[in-house]
Order: C-alpha cells, then structure tokens, then sequence
C-alpha cells in the first residue's frame, strides 16, 4: 500500500521524536503526515519544541500507531528539508478547521516537509 493510501485510510495515533545539537531529545503527538505528490512528508507545526529542534537538528522520528488492538503501524526516520508558511496551503491540508480568533492565539504555524530516509513496521526490522 502506498503512503498516500495509507494514511488518509488509516487512523491511529502518530509521535514525532526530535533532538536539538545537543542529543536532548523530545517527542510530541502529532497527526498523520500528509503525503505530497514528490514524496515528502509534511507535518503542520506550530512553533514549539519540535519546530525549534528541527533548526538545528534536521533529523527525526515519526512513529505511527495504528488505531485497534494489537501492535500495528509504522515507523520513519526522517529528514527535514524544507519548510515553509503559506497560509492558504496549510488551511487547505488541515484535517481540522479552527476560528480565525483561535487560530491566531495559537501563534505561528508552518508546513514542515521530510524526506523519509527509512520506512519499517512498527514492531521488528522489516526483514
């Protein structure tokens, strides 16, 4: 199945890991990635600590944990290689719709796009 098909049939709960220069590591929750027509990955993020570790440290993690019983899903090791701020793009990827008074309490939000560098299964090393 492709990544595309995947994702937009198969709900679960999604986890980015990302570390700043130093190794200090963090993870956040975050909705599944949105598949583009190159290939990439991209997240909308606000401007946190996620977004903050991806300047000075382009790799990542997103782990996928599909919804039901048992351990399924999907693991990814990422690189960051763009990002960008364009409203009008990041409204229409978003599976949510917020007020335009919230959206704006909610500071900046950006399009981060990832190479997948390695794709495995949740459990194992896809061998």
């Amino acid at each position: 199945m492709d990544l595309t098909t995947y994702f937009e049939n198969t709900k679960g709960i999604g986890v980015l890991s990302t570390a700043d220069r130093d190794g200090n590591v963090d993870s956040a929750l975050y909705a599944r990635p949105h598949v583009m027509e190159d290939g990439t990955l991209a997240l909308i993020m606000r401007d946190r600590l996620s977004h903050a570790n991806l300047q000075s440290n382009p790799k990542a993690a997103y782990l996928f944990l599909e919804e039901g019983s048992g351990y399924k899903g999907k693991r990814f090791f990422l690189t960051k290689v763009s990002e960008e701020q364009d409203e009008e793009k990041i409204e229409a990827l978003r599976r949510r719709s917020y007020a335009p008074d919230e959206r704006m309490h909610r500071g900046d939000v950006f399009l981060v796009y990832f190479q997948v560098d390695k794709e495995l299964p949740l459990i194992g090393s896809g061998k």
